[in-house]
């Protein structure tokens, strides 16, 4: 008997302090591990990237947060691809030196990770960005010129050919001031991921294709007390590495209300959908998701993790959500390694309960 691949979904929201995945990349152990006990993962940038760092895992799908949302609500569909042609976006702040520090990175995947790139299209005006702290103290931001970076991304993909797009973002220098420090040592929120969501979200939704950001800063003194959760972020002018392996081999999306009609082509035999989800996890704090909540109205099994500790308050039994809490990730991927052999959790533990005559059952009038 051929039974269908089984598929796990791995969220861990950006800017919300996440003590795993919260960091540069601190995630990717847990994917790598994840992968080795499903035959597809899906996970999102936040997860895998690792600024200069990244870590390439055969059956991942790489996708952008607002297209993992759609997915949820079973409107698009994930279609893997062998190649991207990658799309590099410039804001138009960016300092000429930094500029080329970029280019020369994008050139360096070209010559040593063999990606295809298409040529570079700067914005018509400085994007703005702008970055804002929640009450919570979650991040978010917003952007002055959005539709400077709708055109320049309309241009790549309609004049140039993208199928995905690298957005490199001129953010705010602001070392030394306590937000900064505390994530450098492991200890807060990545000050810059709410305002990187906000500007892939816009060009997925107007363009739906793939997406993702890295931010264009100077480099940030030594510090020697430095996080090794951190790290990644420090070893380099640039985060956009890590960006440019995802998007070469992120899926392109198949949007189910068009049909054959969709911009980017009409589902096949491989293409994922939502009914094709066996497991999702989530933090156990962080289930207010848009993407969380879709699937608690499906059949996928919700499997949160209590460890990972975020800024969040939204909880599965206050929002009325049935998951699988576990402590760890370990604990995770032995039930989904148990849920994939067809095996209950409750098997493996040292009793098993009798059942019980179900008292809900209709009784003779």
């Amino acid at each position: 008997m051929v039974n269908r691949p089984y598929t796990v979904g791995l969220i861990i929201p950006t800017g919300i302090g996440a003590s795993v995945g919260g960091y540069a990349g601190d995630a990717l152990p847990v994917a790598r591990a994840l992968s080795q006990v499903c035959d597809r993962l899906i996970t999102h940038p936040n997860v895998l990237n690792g600024a200069q760092l990244y870590w390439p895992i055969a059956n991942a799908l790489y996708v952008e947060g607002y297209a993992l949302d759609q997915f949820a609500a079973g409107q698009w569909g994930l279609q893997p691809v062998h190649q991207n042609r990658i799309g590099l976006l410039l804001d138009a702040a960016i300092e000429p030196e930094l500029r080329w520090r970029h280019l020369q990175v994008a050139d360096a995947a070209r010559a040593t990770l063999g990606l295809d790139l298409t040529d570079y299209v700067v914005t018509d005006q400085p994007l703005g960005v702008e970055l804002r702290t929640a009450p919570s103290g979650a991040t978010w931001g917003t952007i002055q010129a959005p539709d400077s970076l709708l055109r320049a991304a309309h241009r790549l993909i309609h004049d140039v050919k993208a199928d995905a797009i690298a957005v490199i973002a001129r953010f705010p220098d602001d070392p030394g001031t306590e937000a900064l420090e505390n994530y450098r040592h492991g200890q807060g929120v990545d000050p810059l991921a709410g305002a990187e969501a906000v500007i892939s979200h816009l060009v997925v939704r107007q363009f739906q294709v793939p997406c993702a950001h890295a931010p264009a800063l100077e480099p940030l003194p030594l510090d020697p007390t430095l996080s090794p959760k951190s790290a990644a972020e420090e070893i380099g002018y640039t985060f956009l590495p890590c960006v440019l392996a995802g998007l070469s081999r992120a899926p392109q999306f198949i949007d189910r209300s068009q049909g054959d009609r969709s911009i980017v082509g009409s589902a096949s035999a491989t293409t994922v959908w939502r009914d094709q989800l066996d497991a999702f996890i989530v933090p156990e704090t962080a289930c207010g998701g848009s993407a969380t909540l879709h699937l608690s109205q499906s059949r996928t099994r919700i499997i949160t993790i209590r460890e990972n500790s975020t800024r969040m308050q939204a909880g599965p039994r206050d929002l009325g959500i049935t998951t699988i809490s576990v402590q760890s990730y370990l604990e995770a991927i032995g039930v989904i390694a148990a849920h994939r052999a067809g095996i209950s959790p409750a098997a493996l533990g040292p009793s098993i309960l009798p059942l019980q005559e179900s008292r809900s059952a209709l009784q003779p009038s």
